[in-house]
């Protein structure tokens, strides 16, 4: 006669089974996303970059910072540099590394300069101020080669110490920006202007200090020929912001993710309401949690690519709205 089970040793068996379930269904889960993320990958293969016939093209340069951002956006001649990766003189000392503004100026002199050396950008912009986004904007603007049109610098009021970091950064980009005595814009427009051919719009541009820097990025819509790609830089998704810019802005063909693919942001919400045909991660393993990869490949299916995997990646917009996609950007 076998024993009878106590309550409690039934109570860890069904545990067991439940949590060893999960497990297994998780797993099983994963394979599945992965080998659908594989086939929505194939459409778009990534050619390498050969750096000709520039000129008139719309493209967007995501360049490879490791984990940080770059974007350089080209409009038929024309150029702009949202964020500028990590700089070399991080002023937490902790967490210093090798910056990337040498990287990002050697890819400004290949691509944008002219005969005569010079690299006219019409604008760049700090989406926010932490350094893997601003760190190498003061090198980038003391190059003497680097002409801008407009830096623009979201405001940034601070009352205590604590914010310390943030105003540090900040007033590094300013100070070089104006020891070169180019145009400083404080107060971002919400009214879309053009770059060239494309059409570019600053969003959440009001500053809140119930948020943190993250949720006060500026989220750029960019649009060309029926074409719309949004660069969301590093906002969450837990605090309603990436609801409320997706009833906004409505469904895009090109999205750089949020905050680097990390597990707070790219909702399962937001990725419906814009379902991008491709988005770009940027963060030193080249991929995104696993959350996020459920929600590009179940729910949006969206291709994504990778700026480390990649070596950087551009996305030119050819007709019908197309999109090529080369990569490769960093020869060295």
């Amino acid at each position: 006669m076998k024993p009878k089970r106590t309550k409690s040793a039934l109570i860890k068996l069904i545990a067991t089974y439940v949590v060893v379930g999960g497990m297994v269904f998780i797993f099983l889960f994963d394979i599945v996303a992965v080998l659908l993320r594989n086939r929505l990958e194939q459409r778009f293969p990534v050619m390498p970059e050969t750096f000709e016939g520039h000129g008139e093209l719309t493209r967007f340069h995501f360049l490879n910072t490791y984990n940080s951002d770059c974007i350089l956006i080209e409009s038929h001649g024309r150029f702009a540099l949202v964020d500028s990766g990590w700089g070399s003189n991080n002023p937490i000392e902790a967490v210093r590394r090798p910056g990337t503004e040498q990287r990002v100026l050697d890819y400004l002199h290949r691509v944008v300069a002219n005969e005569e050396g010079v690299i006219y950008l019409d604008f760049v912009l700090a989406t926010h101020f932490h350094y893997d986004h601003v760190g190498g904007f003061p090198a980038i603007l003391s190059d003497p080669a680097v002409q801008v049109g407009r830096v623009y610098i979201p405001p940034r009021p601070y009352e205590d110490a604590v914010n310390w970091y943030i105003h540090d950064n900040r007033e590094r980009m300013k100070n070089a920006a104006l020891a070169r005595g180019f145009t400083v814009v404080e107060d971002l427009p919400d009214e879309a202007f053009d770059l060239g051919n494309m059409s570019v719009q600053f969003l959440n541009t009001t500053y809140s200090p119930l948020r943190v820097e993250n949720d006060n990025s500026i989220v750029v819509l960019a649009e060309y020929s029926g074409f719309r790609a949004l660069l969301t830089s590093d906002i969450y998704a837990f605090r309603g912001l990436e609801r409320d810019i997706a009833r906004q802005v409505g469904p895009v063909d090109l999205l750089k993710l949020p905050h680097h693919g990390y597990t707070l942001s790219s909702s399962a919400y937001f990725l419906r309401a814009l379902r991008p045909s491709l988005a770009i991660v940027t963060n030193f393993a080249g991929r995104v949690y696993p959350n996020v990869m459920w929600n590009l490949t179940f729910l949006s299916r969206t291709s994504y690519l990778s700026t480390v995997t990649e070596n950087g990646i551009i996305v030119t917009i050819a007709e019908h709205q197309q999109m090529l996609v080369t990569g490769n950007l960093h020869l060295s």
